[in-house]
This record gives C-alpha cells, structure tokens and sequence, in this order.
C-alpha cells in the first residue's frame, strides 16, 4: 500500500480506502466515486420507531387530550411520563413533524425587507440623501440637569450627530440644524418626528412650525414621520439605542460639559468608522452663503407627511382632515402638500410592493397666511 501510495502520490490511508472500497468485488463494479464527509447517517439520529411514536401521540393527543394541547412541548411531556430512554429534545420532535408532514399551524411567510426609504422613490434609489432627526428626551445627570440629546443621522451617508441639550426648545434645534448643514451641505430630505419641537404647535390648523419653515427656506423637504407605526425611524432608533448603550450606559456624568465631551468623542469615531459610506452616498448641496431665515415669509415648497386614513377612510394632518377615495380605509400614504400649487397629492404605499406608489387622490388645500409667532 505505501508503494502504490508514493506512486500515485496520494496517502496510505486513500489507498486503504479504495481496497476496502475493492474488497471481494469486481473492478469495474467498484464505485471509486468521492462522497460526502462525514457519516452517512448522523450518530444523533432519531431512529424510525421514535419518530412514528411521535407522530402517533401527536394524533393521540389531539384527539384524547385533556388540555387540548397536542404540540412539540406536550409530546415531550408525554414521553418524559410514559419513561422513555431518551426523550429528543423540543426543536427535534418539531423537526419530526415538519418532515412527516404533521405540522397544520400556518407558517409566517418571511418577506425581504424593502430598501431604505422605500416611501420616498428617490432616496430609495439613492439619488437623494435623508437626514433623520430625534430627541432622546429625559436623562438625568447623577447631582445635574435633566438633559436631552438631539442626534442625527444620514441614510445613505451615516453622517451622525448628538447633542446633549439641557433645554430641547426649538430654537436649539434650529441652531444645531443649520451648523450641521453648514458643516456638511444640504440633503434633499429632512425627517422628524411628529413632536412640536419639529413640527410646530397641533392646536391650531395650518400651523408650520419653526424647523419647517427653516427646511423650506432651505429648499429642503421636510418629512413626517406617521404616529405610532414602526419601520419609519429606524435608521435613527437604531442609532439612539447604539448612542445610549455606548455612551449613557458606560460612563458616570457628574456635568452637561463632561457628556458633551464624550458623545463629541463617540460621534468622531463613528464617523471615522463608516466612512467609507460616505463615498457611496449621493452628493449634498451647498449651504447658501449669507443665509438669514424671515420667519414671518410665506412658506412655500414642499412638506410631506406619512399618515394612515382611518376607519372612515380621511387623513389626518395640518389639524384638518381630508378624504380619501372609498376603498382607501387603514391605507398607508404619503401625502404631499405643495404649498406652491396650492394641492395635496395622496400616493399610496404598501411595504410588499415597495415601488408601486399609485396616485390616490388630489385635494385642493389653500393655506391662508399667517404671522410666525413662535
């Protein structure tokens, strides 16, 4: 064996194999294919009688049970009273089921995830850039001020931001908004939530707040999250969450002063880290030199709000309500108001067909002018 081995330059233990492989038969009967690694059949392997015994109870149990209950959890419960050897494991009598085919709860069908920003067609392509912005609201300094922390992030780009904020006012996120566009230049879209340090003040119909009024003095579109529905934010919840378990969580503050230094700290080292994002990113614009706001102006542009219409088939937005067509209840929509020709455009979405947004509706929507009162 280790002369024909070394002449065929293999090892003793191959050939070993082929004369095991050779033994007693015919050449040309000798099957000198490779197979698989590994044993042919699994050592841990439920034998045949143990899997029909499990099928059989689960049929016996559906019938007979007492509780009802006829599952993976009461098979094993079973087996473990009647004493068997070897009870297999939960997830194994599962398994036995499913390939017996004894399985009759309907399985959730797993559907990918639809691309970043599927609701807005440009950003989903990657034509355009979204800025999302939130306020982490509430954390108290140990002897300190009961802080906030406005953070920020860019879909595409991961650009991200935190600032601590004893005073989460709307004029402080004004002043952080413009620094940061001036810093790295202007997206196409801005998104918030529906809190009033964003949107404005809800008593009052029509009412553009603030940040608005800076977005669209900017030609950006400001965008608005819909109320309680999931998968919106996630590109920012997800960075509060990393931003509260690296920074929050890990230090003890004794000031505002010592948390500004270490989430500047941590905003730097993400950046460094997905800077490779950012050449793959969509371009921004250029921050408008000289730029000054009039508050007082009459907005004009584009605002954008992801609502659901109701049971009633109307949309809620702007403190009004608009009607929607009949067959349009618990529909999800994007709903744009354009505050230049004076409509609102309401295009449906639905996360399984991501890029069929059909027009649903326009609305004549005249916005009389009112002085900003802040």
């Amino acid at each position: 064996m280790r002369a024909v081995a070394h002449q065929f330059e293999v090892s003793v233990s191959t050939v070993a194999k082929w004369f095991e492989r050779a033994k007693g038969k015919r050449l040309d009967r000798v099957d000198f294919a490779d197979r698989a690694p590994g044993c042919v059949v699994a050592w841990n392997r439920v034998d045949e009688a143990a899997q029909r015994r499990i099928v059989e109870l689960r049929m016996w149990l559906r019938d007979s049970s007492v509780l009802g209950e006829y599952g993976a959890q009461a098979i094993r419960q079973t087996l473990q009273a009647q004493q068997w050897p070897v009870v297999p494991s939960v997830a194994t009598i599962n398994r036995v089921l499913a390939r017996s085919g004894a399985q009759d709860g309907p399985r959730r069908q797993r559907r990918p995830a639809p691309p970043r920003g599927w609701y807005l067609p440009a950003v989903a392509t990657g034509k355009a850039e979204l800025d999302s912005f939130d306020l982490i609201e509430d954390l108290k300094i140990a002897n300190g001020p009961l802080v906030s922390v406005l953070t920020a992030t860019s879909v595409h780009a991961g650009l991200v931001d935190a600032w601590p904020l004893e005073q989460a006012s709307a004029k402080a996120v004004f002043e952080r908004l413009i620094a940061r566009w001036q810093r790295e230049g202007l997206p196409q879209y801005a998104q918030f939530d529906n809190g009033t340090q964003f949107q404005g003040a809800h008593q009052w119909p029509d009412s553009i707040g603030r940040i608005t009024r800076l977005c669209l003095g900017l030609g950006l579109i400001p965008v608005f999250a819909p109320p309680r529905e999931p998968g919106f934010q996630n590109a920012i919840e997800s960075f509060n969450g990393l931003w509260q378990a690296k920074v929050w969580q890990r230090y003890q503050f004794e000031s505002l002063a010592q948390l500004e230094a270490l989430s500047a700290s941590y905003v730097s080292a993400h950046r460094a880290r997905s800077a490779q994002r950012r050449e793959r990113a969509p371009s921004r614009g250029s921050f408008p030199e000289d730029f000054k706001l009039d508050l007082n102006a009459a907005p004009a542009g584009m605002m954008i709000f992801l609502r659901r219409s109701d049971e009633a088939g109307r949309v809620h937005l702007l403190g009004r309500s608009f009607g929607m067509p009949d067959n349009c209840k618990h529909r999800l929509a994007r709903c744009e108001v354009d505050l230049d020709a004076h409509e609102i455009r309401f295009f449906a979405l639905c996360r399984r067909d991501p890029t069929s947004q059909p027009l649903l509706t326009r609305v004549p929507y005249h916005r009389k002018h009112k002085p900003f009162k802040g």
